[in-house]
């Protein structure tokens, strides 16, 4: 038994398959599905989603949306998403420490937009250098 997964953003299908297992980056915590869930509909943070397909493990990188549990089918519907093995590693590296100190330099601030911005790259980075690492 397993679980029918599509993984949406509005430019691309990015996964639409079987998978036998999926742990998702919720906003209230990473929650796993295997098939016979039950019914549900999350919030999904920017993160790193994990499946098991063909008793692989993959990684794909979220930027936040939607996942709709219903019969073992799983829809995730995201502003946008990539595959971790398309990621690479050093890219993905450099665009954190920018990251990173982009957001420091906010450290101690009023809460802004631009602070708020480069808080979601911040995450986004961390998210691709994490699925990068996994596949």
């Amino acid at each position: 038994m397993s679980l029918t997964l599509r993984v949406l953003a509005p430019d691309q299908s990015v996964f639409d398959g079987p998978a036998d297992e999926v742990i998702l980056p919720s906003t209230t915590g990473q929650v796993g599905i295997l098939p016979g869930h039950v019914t549900m509909l999350a919030a999904l943070e920017t993160g790193v989603m994990q499946l098991k397909a063909a008793g692989e493990w993959k990684s794909i990188v979220l930027l936040g949306g939607f996942a709709e549990v219903e019969s073992d089918e799983v829809t995730i519907l995201v502003n946008g998403a990539e595959l971790g093995s398309s990621i690479d590693r050093t890219a993905a590296e450099a665009e954190f420490e920018s990251a990173q100190q982009a957001a420091a330099g906010f450290e101690g601030q009023a809460a802004s937009t631009e602070k708020l911005k480069a808080q979601q790259a911040l995450a986004r980075a961390k998210s691709r250098l994490a699925a990068s690492s996994a596949g």
